[in-house]
């Protein structure tokens, strides 16, 4: 999931939902269903990270088969497990935007040519380790969708539920809300909505942005295709940038 606000966040929103790669979503979904399993065994119950992964396939439409085979592969007790290390990667875009490159892959080398290839090719540098990620911080991410059964939420409903688990913050996408709050806070938060009978799309640890760079109509689509170009990239899990795209140039692109 990229993360950005306004109307691009929501359009990724909806490109997620509907994506025609379905496939290539479906297949890091699961990586991450292994890895979770791998990293605090196979039971839901006790692995909230796990919990969180299988949710979040779920409601990607994953089939329940495949998460199922997840959980055994990573937790051992079916045999084809991968050893997928995370790997992040730094970098700078047009236009100075930072990039953070979260993969997760079980060849160190193929990852690392095919994010540097990816980068040249559309207009991207890596760059040296720390140099980049001192611009993020680690924050929980709880997306809520803004219609539940017919009603439709508003942040002070969310902030009533979510505040006192950890809640700092509230960003409204449109369609949806995304609830921040220290990576920490992250399962209190979940659960704060669970306990109130809200629905949410998924909830994981995400590197944020402390300040954004405004896009304008010439950069955007420049960035948008360095983006989508590691995000098609089969061992890359998450991109994460500090750019902001307003409404109007949204418009202007997708015009």
């Amino acid at each position: 999931m990229m993360s950005g606000h306004s109307k691009w966040a929501t359009t990724k929103h909806k490109k997620a939902v509907v994506d025609a790669k379905r496939g290539k979503l479906f297949a890091k979904l699961v990586k991450n269903v292994e890895v979770a399993a791998r990293m605090g065994g196979g039971d839901p119950g006790g692995n909230p990270t796990l919990y969180d992964a299988i949710q979040k396939a779920k409601k990607s439409s994953v089939p329940n088969d495949n998460i199922d085979r997840a959980v055994k592969r990573g937790s051992g007790a079916e045999a084809g497990g991968a050893d997928y290390q995370t790997i992040m990667y730094e970098g700078y875009g047009p236009s100075g935007v930072a990039l953070l490159v979260e993969c997760l892959t079980d060849n160190k080398n193929r990852a690392a040519m095919e994010v540097r290839t990816a980068m040249t090719r559309n207009g991207g540098t890596l760059a040296d380790p720390g140099s980049v990620s001192f611009l993020f911080h680690r924050k929980g991410v709880v997306v809520v969708p803004a219609t539940q059964e017919g009603r439709t939420l508003g942040e002070d409903d969310l902030l009533e539920v979510t505040l006192e688990a950890g809640a700092d913050d509230i960003h409204d996408l449109g369609e949806a809300f995304e609830v921040v709050s220290e990576a920490t806070d992250l399962i209190g938060v979940r659960t704060a909505l669970q306990a109130a009978g809200l629905d949410y799309d998924s909830a994981e640890a995400s590197f944020l942005p402390d300040s954004q760079v405004e896009l304008d109509a010439d950069a955007a689509p420049k960035v948008f295709r360095l983006v989508e170009a590691l995000e098609d990239l089969d061992d890359v899990q998450n991109v994460y940038a500090n750019f902001d795209v307003s409404d109007e140039v949204m418009a202007t692109v997708d015009a």
